[in-house]
């Protein structure tokens, strides 16, 4: 991404990114540096996606229950991800509340894999991405 650009989600054709970096998005290998995030603790492989603090705060204004997504690791994939992928919108994080607060409730070495085996599947066929 360029520097200096104004944030939030990623658009088809994005002109934010960097040219010749496409295919970095496109396999999702920007992803990647949130490996460290795992090593040190920070961050877990499945868990709700981490979104920026001003969406954060924008959607527990307009639903209080979005704070319940915090009491487990942010992960790189999660149950909402797979389910409904990415959202752009305030309204579409909070309907991607239901997913975060499904997996916490089921929280199980099953779901887990589950979602990381659509997560593969996303990423070897392209999915979602942009």
């Amino acid at each position: 991404m360029y520097h200096g650009r104004q944030g939030g989600a990623t658009r088809t054709n994005d002109d934010r990114i960097i040219k010749g970096c496409r295919v970095l998005r496109r396999l999702r290998l920007d992803e990647l540096p949130q490996l460290i995030n795992i090593w040190r603790g920070e961050m877990s492989l499945v868990g709700p996606r981490p979104v920026a603090e001003y969406v954060a705060q924008a959607s527990e204004a307009e639903e209080p229950k979005f704070i319940h997504r915090t009491m487990v690791l942010p992960g790189i994939t999660g149950w909402a991800q797979v389910n409904s992928g990415y959202a752009g919108t305030t309204q579409e994080e909070i309907n991607k509340l239901s997913y975060d607060l499904y997996y916490i409730k089921h929280l199980s070495f099953d779901l887990d894999m589950l979602i990381i085996l659509s997560t593969i599947s996303t990423v070897l066929f392209g999915r979602g991405a942009r």
